[in-house]
């Protein structure tokens, strides 16, 4: 051996300090819709992770490597998008009428943040299955073949969560034909219902529209736009309905409706803009007392832009007809343009679909005359990645309107099971 690498082994050697070695967790890499998330079983985790707080946080930040400056999540199961960055923590339901308790946790890609303030609708569809594959539900409600009919506790926001997952030969089926824009290969089709998804409304009390308004304004600070700089007022739908949600006109802030994630997520001033209006909507929605609480509140509300229907290419280069949709929706998530769209805010789009006189409604209802505008059972949108189907049953009360259910159909299927592992610092 050469002196050289003798005293260059030597300087390594005289540096080794011993570590602890790494812990590991039981845990399910799940896709759900166009989400993908780890799933655990509470039971799974350290003592220290099992209860709400800072041990847990810290424990999901490191397995899905966040906070990373470089935004990519390499050291960990994040894909270093909104849409991949995501956690889930079941237990068998403490309610009554419930099969399991579903708690959701939002990562943060470049903060040690984890947002607990919302749910997520395509992890919801895996929820079901992961129930069943990790004894979470009593063996006599799943059939041999058929439907198992999975009530699931959205601890988030304390609501109810109907998934119809199929049974063949007494297992989950996962492979099957339905196709979801958004996911690449086919698979089985899970039906989801969001049972009251919006609070019921109580005399006095706005409800399910928390200014009380189905359109109002938000008024932004002059500079604030890309292109239009005489604008300064947009109108907006503020709903909560699956998650809270902004709903503006895209010809309101300077597009028209059929933009792809490259429009919107490589322009800072339009990601600015953006921001801006979740914002300062958030506090007239009562979300938040300041604009400045918006950054510790990423994941809700969310931001989204309409517009009559209209032909173009979606971002797997398939032609998208407007005579095969109702409308247009574009929904940002975590700060940037989805690629397709959340199962939460589709939720809120049939929801506001479904009211006469939304700007979601007035969008799907372009045809039609204002004396004519009626609730639309369902809607069929499009968005970057195809479309989506999404149906809702709205009723008034005192007057108010609400939605006594939601339903929409996705797929879901395990990627990865074993266990991840992380420093025992953590």
């Amino acid at each position: 051996m050469t002196p050289e690498l003798t005293q260059s082994s030597e300087r390594k050697s005289s540096g080794h300090k011993p570590h602890k070695h790494q812990i590991k967790v039981p845990a399910t890499y799940m896709r759900g819709g166009t989400s993908k998330g780890v799933f655990f079983s509470l039971t799974d985790l350290p003592l220290a992770a099992q209860q709400a707080g800072a041990a847990r946080d810290a424990l999901l930040l490191r397995v899905i490597g966040s906070p990373d400056p470089y935004g990519k999540q390499t050291d960990g199961m994040g894909g270093a998008t909104s849409s991949t960055s995501k956690t889930v923590i079941l237990s068998k339901s403490t309610q009554d009428n419930h099969d399991v308790d579903y708690l959701f946790g939002q990562v943060a890609i470049d903060k040690a943040f984890v947002d607990w303030s919302g749910n997520c609708g395509n992890l919801s569809a895996a929820v079901g299955a992961f129930s069943i594959h990790a004894g979470l539900v009593d063996a006599s409600r799943i059939p041999e073949n058929g439907i198992a009919v999975i009530r699931i506790w959205q601890a988030n926001i304390s609501k109810t969560i109907i998934a119809h997952v199929p049974i063949t030969n007494g297992e989950v089926q996962e492979t099957g034909d339905f196709e979801l824009d958004g996911v690449t290969f086919a698979a089985a089709e899970i039906g989801v219902d969001f049972i009251d998804p919006a609070d019921k409304p109580k005399p006095g009390e706005p409800g399910m529209f928390p200014t009380g308004n189905l359109v109002d304004e938000i008024s932004l600070p002059v500079g604030v736009f890309n292109q239009g700089a005489d604008v300064r007022k947009v109108r907006a739908t503020m709903i909560c309905a699956g998650i809270p949600t902004i709903f503006v006109n895209a010809e309101d802030i300077g597009y028209q409706g059929d933009e792809l994630q490259e429009a919107i997520n490589g322009d800072a001033k339009a990601l600015e803009m953006f921001e801006s209006l979740r914002a300062i909507g958030a506090v007239q929605m009562g979300l938040i007392g300041h604009v400045d609480e918006a950054q510790s509140r990423q994941h809700t509300p969310k931001i989204a832009f309409v517009s009559p229907a209209m032909d173009y290419i979606s971002s797997s280069g398939t032609q998208v007809a407007s005579s095969d949709i109702d409308l247009n929706v574009r929904a940002l998530s975590m700060g940037k343009l989805h690629h397709a769209m959340m199962g939460t805010a589709a939720v809120a789009i049939g929801t506001a679909a479904a009211v006469p006189g939304t700007l979601v409604n007035l969008a799907a209802n372009s045809g039609s005359s204002s004396s004519s505008i009626m609730p639309r059972e369902a809607v069929n949108f499009g968005h970057p990645s195809g479309t989506l189907k999404v149906g809702a049953e709205a009723e008034q009360v005192n007057d108010q309107w609400t939605v006594t259910k939601a339903s929409m159909s996705r797929s879901a299927r395990i990627l990865m099971e074993g266990w991840v592992r992380i420093p025992d610092e953590s």
